[in-house]
């Protein structure tokens, strides 16, 4: 998929691990860093997962939310939050149409096996609903979250 910024970030409506429903226009006026990953409880997740917890303080100064999206189901997210202690909401996205909508499902190889899975992968939208900064792949997930930091300090 090619890259999404400058566009209008695509709608969604998905559960949340808060209980509630959350869709793409309940957030204007926000900055949402939106990450994707592929499984709650796996080691590059968690790194990356709390890396967002650990700067979830100075991100949220900037005006800015942060939602992780995996197929994982809810009472996996909530295991998930309170064995890691994560300050954000986590949404469900089992069926893969969000996911797919910002290209973060898809083709992906590791280890030399081409499989269909989450491609770990992060949008910054803007206060408009605008898709400003668009990571279609990350390379490393625990260093990862310092990156968006950097990027939402300087605009």
């Amino acid at each position: 998929m090619d890259s999404l910024e400058g566009k209008k970030a695509p709608a969604f409506t998905l559960e949340g691990s808060d209980g509630k429903k959350h869709s793409i226009k309940d957030y204007l006026g926000k900055r949402i860093v939106i990450y994707f990953y592929p499984r709650d409880n796996t080691p590059g997740c968690t790194k990356e997962s709390c890396g967002f917890r650990d700067l979830h303080q100075e991100i949220g100064d900037l005006n800015t939310v942060v939602l992780g999206v995996s197929k994982d189901s809810l009472a996996s997210h909530d295991t998930f939050i309170e064995k890691f202690n994560l300050p954000f909401t986590l949404l469900s996205d089992p069926e893969t149409k969000m996911m797919a909508k910002y290209g973060a499902w898809g083709e992906k190889v590791l280890y030399g096996k081409t499989s269909i899975g989450c491609i770990r992968s992060t949008v910054i939208v803007d206060e408009k609903g605008k898709i400003i900064k668009h990571w279609r792949k990350v390379p490393k997930a625990d260093a990862h979250p310092a990156k968006v930091l950097e990027i939402l300090q300087s605009l």
